[in-house]
């Protein structure tokens, strides 16, 4: 019985370095076919966005920093002189970066897709599938995703928010620049340039043989004692290519951290313009290198914190009588016990804070309320039937009153994009008649989520102007999913 389960247990070891060798070939193969033709369509794609747009984005930057009215004149020169720069560095950065991501997506997601056939199951036949078809046309098809998300961005999210800065009220702070500022921003930007990026270049290098060492460690560990991403059979496939993978990513790591160090150091002269000091600016540069210091330690379980100094570059722009409110009260323990100071810690809100809230609740109560009155018109109007209500008070989940739960908000989201539309409105049109944009709205994550999608959204409506035949088929469909 025991030879049995040492000969079963042989065999099943023997299957797993078979299965993983054959996903590591596979793989390789697949980003071999697959990974110049994905890579192709993403840079070529994204290159070609960033060349075909570069004229209008110059132009509409130029523009928008001439009619803006929150920049003083000085500061608007200094941008404009600073712009030739700027966008060379854009254009190196952009297609560098898609160089760099386009190799990798191309070459790594059908390599990693065939080991994510694994996890399909025990059904050798049905991972046998994906593991071959997994990563091939998906990957192409996410290419061109990524390009078409890419040309979004560049096509309607930049001029947007260029025309939120043109037309934004004179009332807003306006920004000013002091010529006396800047040398000594330029200064600071080398010291930052100088100082940080070797420092941080030095502790990354030092630190990377123990990163490397303590990764594989970590990860045999988990392997012997089936723990972490060896907890299931399914992914020992994966976390063995993440062994032999490992040296690449801290290499990676290195590299992200010389690049992101560079602008770590320029921002040195953004410290110097907000705090009007040089010294400030230097002790940014100097806290930023222990701060990436103590980063590194955290992540690597190293010692607590860091033995660099860390000096403070910020002035508190907040006082203590805004944070807390000190109640004292006296107590008693025993009859003779003298009367003890206790501080009663409670939270005050500031008067931004609270008006805020008052707007996130009125968007919240506006967006209830059109579902409520919308769904009663489609109530009496019968595209809403009462079996529709019933099934919604009896779903459990799942896609169970999809029209209910999914279709009367999405219609109702819709109804206010296209009045927003009609209107002329440059936001979004709460049922009450307000106006929701960029400058007004609540300062939420969660309403982060949704409102730049949503204002996208609107203006990819308002381009195609649909005609009244086209909206109440896109209704139909936003409400019945079909």
């Amino acid at each position: 019985m025991g030879k049995s389960n040492n000969l079963h247990g042989s065999l099943r070891f023997l299957y797993v370095i078979f299965a993983f060798f054959s996903a590591f070939f596979m793989g390789a193969l697949k980003g071999l076919l697959v990974g110049p033709i994905a890579s192709s369509v993403l840079i070529l794609g994204n290159v070609a966005v960033i060349l075909g747009m570069f004229p209008p984005h110059v132009s509409w930057t130029v523009y928008t920093l001439v009619k803006t009215n929150r920049f003083d004149i000085p500061l608007k020169v200094a941008l404009l002189l600073a712009l030739p720069t700027l966008f060379g560095i854009w254009l190196g950065l952009s297609i560098a970066g898609t160089v760099l991501v386009g190799l990798g997506y191309g070459f790594f997601t059908p390599w990693f897709a065939s080991f994510e056939a694994f996890r399909h199951g025990d059904d050798e036949s049905k991972t046998l599938y994906h593991c071959v078809m997994d990563g091939s046309w998906g990957t192409i098809q996410g290419s061109c995703t990524v390009v078409t998300d890419f040309a979004d961005i560049c096509c309607h999210s930049y001029p947007l928010y260029l025309k939120e800065l043109r037309e934004s009220s004179a009332s807003n702070e306006i920004r000013t620049l002091r010529l006396i500022h800047v040398p000594g921003s330029i200064v600071a930007g080398l010291v930052g340039l100088i100082v940080d990026v070797p420092l941080f270049a030095a502790i990354i290098i030092i630190k990377s043989p123990y990163m490397l060492f303590m990764g594989w460690y970590r990860l045999s560990h988990d392997l012997i004692s089936r723990e972490g991403p060896f907890l299931e059979t399914a992914c020992i496939p994966i976390a063995g290519l993440t062994i032999l993978l490992w040296p690449l990513v801290v290499v990676g790591s290195i590299l992200v951290s010389i690049f992101t160090s560079i602008f770590i150091g320029l921002y040195a002269s953004v410290i110097l313009y907000q705090e009007r000091s040089f010294w400030r600016a230097v002790a940014y540069v100097i806290a930023m290198v222990a701060e990436f210091d103590e980063y590194t330690n955290d992540r690597l379980y190293l010692r607590e914190g860091t033995f660099l100094p860390k000096p403070k570059y910020q002035k508190k722009r907040t006082s203590q009588s805004s944070e807390l409110s000190v109640d004292a009260k006296f107590s008693s323990v025993h009859a003779d016990a003298p009367a003890i100071l206790v501080p009663n810690f409670a939270h005050s809100k500031s008067v931004r804070e609270t008006i805020q809230e008052v707007k996130m609740v009125q968007v919240w109560v506006a967006m209830m309320r059109s579902c409520e009155m919308r769904g009663k018109d489609l109530l009496d109007a019968g595209a809403i039937t009462p079996a529709d209500l019933n099934s919604f008070l009896k779903a459990k989940g799942g896609n169970e009153a999809s029209v209910i739960s999914v279709g009367l908000p999405c219609y109702s989201c819709l109804q206010s994009l296209l009045s927003s539309i009609k209107a002329g409105s440059d936001g979004f049109l709460l049922l009450d008649g307000t106006e929701l944009t960029h400058l007004n709205r609540p300062n939420d994550k969660l309403l982060d989520w949704f409102f730049q999608p949503l204002m996208v959204l609107k203006e990819q409506i308002r381009a195609i102007k649909l005609e009244e035949g086209e909206e109440r088929f896109l209704q139909r469909v936003v409400l019945y999913g079909k």
